[in-house]
């Protein structure tokens, strides 16, 4: 059972940030994980007078306040047309839409859950989140980075020349993914996103540059070497078993999602 002492519902992010110093003090959400724990809290803080919610364009990036629920994610047109729908398919499995209401992608973000749609969305982006304390910092080294005591008030989405595709697989259609994948070009950088290994999400690091200059390939070479990389991602991921699906299927889903997703960034399927 989950159990608040108090609740104090802040005027300014600065306050938020002295009363979460208590290591029982807590930053609310949407809620939708928070309530299933059990654990006592001596001081809840709430954000939500704070108007940290939406997405803000400019010509140089996104903008999104923490308190911005999955489902405005899910609605955004100009964040879909930049992500060519990715943004929109990394969320709309997740539970139901009166959850997407509810559920912030600030929440998402700052949980670092092994099981995040949204992590390894992000995470296949040029993302910085904007930390009240520590300042900007880069998502892929947020994602690595020890919980402390700061407060997430932004993510931002640099809006770079971008091509990206979103896959998961999923035993039913409302349910926890068994597997995540992203990937993405990022300017020239062929980047690959796997969650729910079922660990965090990982950047899969390429180190033998086997996508190097890809779009720069011919269409058989780009096969060549998605392949080749789907295989080498599949022995470089860690996975392991859970009631999902056993770290066999995980590491067999890695291979097939990364070579689907990486055929559709290449122009070789026009579907998810």
């Amino acid at each position: 059972m989950l159990k608040i002492k108090s609740y104090v519902k802040v005027n300014s992010i600065e306050e938020a940030y002295e009363l979460n110093q208590k290591k029982t003090a807590i930053v609310l959400g949407g809620m939708v994980w928070l309530k299933m724990g059990n654990r006592n809290i001596s001081t809840a803080i709430d954000l939500s007078g704070l108007g940290l919610a939406g997405i803000q364009e400019t010509d140089e990036e996104f903008v999104i306040g923490c308190m911005t629920t999955l489902r405005e994610l899910e609605t955004d047109k100009r964040l879909n047309e930049y992500t060519q729908g990715a943004v929109r398919e990394s969320v709309r499995h997740i539970v139901g839409m009166q959850f997407r209401n509810c559920a912030t992608v600030g929440g998402s973000i700052w949980g670092r859950y092994g099981f995040s749609d949204v992590l390894t969305m992000f995470l296949g982006m040029d993302t910085w989140v904007e930390l009240h304390n520590a300042g900007k910092i880069p998502l892929t080294e947020f994602v690595d980075r020890k919980k402390d005591n700061d407060i997430l008030v932004n993510i931002i989405v640099k809006k770079q020349p971008l091509r990206v595709c979103y896959m998961s697989q999923r035993n039913t259609k409302t349910d926890f993914p068994v597997l995540t994948c992203c990937v993405s070009l990022i300017g020239n950088e062929a980047r690959t996103v796997i969650g729910a290994r079922p660990a965090r999400a990982m950047v899969v690091e390429d180190q033998e540059d086997i996508l190097g200059n890809f779009d720069q390939k011919s269409e058989e070479a780009k096969k060549e070497v998605i392949q080749k990389f789907a295989d080498y991602a599949a022995e470089h991921v860690p996975t392991s078993g859970n009631m999902r699906g056993s770290k066999e299927y995980r590491t067999l889903l890695v291979k097939v999602l990364t070579r689907r997703a990486w055929e559709v960034v290449g122009g070789m399927k026009d579907e998810y």
